[in-house]
């Protein structure tokens, strides 16, 4: 918990935040030129705006997760460029991870659908809903707990560490084989403790902004139109209504500083959930090598312990 807790520490961390605002700004700006064209005729191209958009914020976060890992880990940190180099293939490594793992979640649906076609039998249609309500709820119900908490949050950190596919995937099952109530108290302290950073942000955000508006309109006495300012600073857009005025010269500056701030509201508390990211695999896999080396040492005892009962000097043994 306390390796958690020290991922606040990632707000000092100017590379890593470099990164999550390029990366933030770059989808956003890809977004809206999809949405641009999504409502036009363009429909193909909207579309392929949209996966550049999905593109950029994966290979994004992951370079920004890479920087990361190695302050985790106590390494040099790598320029932004080496980031953005090595991200690519620790990306597709965890596009893989979850595309694996959707699939197996889709298997698991497909086999409740088709226990719940049973139901539809004349006779024991019933009965068996009956039977079947109290296994299935909570084996989706688990099944959707652990694709919030642990696929994401685990592969992530793994495909930054350099783990592969099938390591990955072992390191998965491991964690729900063993601990997994210990690795989703965890990834839900992450979660927490990212809402808490974001949730000063906003207060930030909104304080800042309250007493920037009233200083520039109550005392100044500028043209700026408070709503839709103080809405951008919370990533909502104003578009103008066709035929309308356009807004005016100070609006217009404003709501643009203002998707800044907002870009910079979300970076910060990112790259904590970042980093406690980075914090909850390395403490995982802490365990995973006490547990297998309290394994060996008691395969070792034993070993020794049946070579003594059965006569035989232990190979563990001191020399006389």
């Amino acid at each position: 918990m306390d390796s958690v807790l020290q991922s606040v520490e990632s707000v000092r961390n100017g590379t890593a935040l470099y990164l999550l605002l390029l990366t933030f700004a770059s989808a956003g700006w890809l977004l809206v030129s999809a949405q641009r064209l999504l409502g036009g005729e363009s429909l193909a191209t909207g579309v392929g705006l949209g996966v550049a958009a999905f593109g950029v914020v994966l290979l994004g976060s992951t370079a920004a997760g890479l920087v990361l890992m190695d302050e985790a880990r106590g390494h040099r940190p790598r320029h932004p460029l080496d980031a953005l180099r090595a991200a690519p293939v620790p990306a597709l490594r965890l596009l893989a991870v979850v595309l694996t793992v959707l699939a197996l979640a889709a298997l698991l649906l497909a086999a409740v659908t088709a226990l719940l076609w049973a139901a539809r039998l004349p006779g024991v249609g019933a009965g068996w809903l009956g039977v079947l309500v109290p296994v299935a709820v909570p084996l989706l119900g688990a099944a959707a707990l652990v694709m919030v908490t642990l696929v994401g949050p685990i592969a992530a950190p793994a495909a930054w560490s350099g783990l592969g596919w099938r390591a990955i995937l072992a390191m998965l099952w491991r964690q729900l084989r063993a601990r997994p109530v210990h690795a989703v108290l965890l990834s839900a302290a992450v979660s927490l403790l990212s809402a808490a950073v974001a949730g000063l942000m906003s207060f930030v955000v909104l304080a800042g902004g309250r007493a920037f508006a009233a200083l520039a309109v109550g005392v100044l006495e500028l043209p700026l139109a408070v709503p839709p300012f103080l809405s951008a600073l919370f990533g909502m857009g104003f578009r103008v209504a066709p035929g309308a005025p356009p807004l005016p010269e100070h609006t217009s500056a404003a709501l643009t500083g203002a998707g800044l701030v907002f870009a910079l509201g979300l970076v910060v508390p990112g790259a904590v959930y970042l980093r406690g990211l980075c914090e909850l695999f390395l403490a995982l896999r802490r365990a995973d090598d006490e547990t297998a080396a309290a394994e060996t040492a008691a395969e070792e005892t034993a070993a020794a312990e049946t070579a003594a009962d059965a006569g035989a000097p232990s190979a563990t043994a001191p020399p006389l």
